[in-house]
């Protein structure tokens, strides 16, 4: 288990890593802010990569929650879904907040 998480962590970095290279036919940047806003870039880039995957796990674990639940009390299984519904959207917004936050400020990152 431990080895899926560091070689899925370890693919995300890589990936938001060769972002840069779409850009790479630029010639050097003309102010010295670019740098920082480059950076801005993959900080918003890194930070929505986390938030998908944390939301993942998280959903992912509220989901085989309730499945167990259900199989203990199949009576309670209405519930138990409308309340497994309810939690699972409220992680994705967390999550979509991030894809907010990285609209906002993405247009400062040119």
């Amino acid at each position: 288990m431990r080895t899926k998480v560091f070689t899925v962590l370890t693919c995300l970095v890589l990936v938001a890593s060769m972002g840069g290279l779409a850009f790479a036919g630029n010639d050097a940047p003309a102010k010295a802010e670019s740098s920082a806003t480059n950076l801005v870039g993959f900080g918003l880039a890194l930070g929505l990569a986390i938030a998908a995957f944390g939301g993942a796990l998280g959903q992912g674990k509220a989901i085989s929650t309730a499945v167990d639940a259900v199989a203990r009390q199949p009576e309670a299984g209405g519930r138990i879904q409308t309340m497994m519904l309810i939690g699972v959207v409220f992680i994705e917004t967390l999550v979509i907040y991030m894809l907010l936050i990285c609209f906002m400020w993405g247009g400062k990152v040119v």
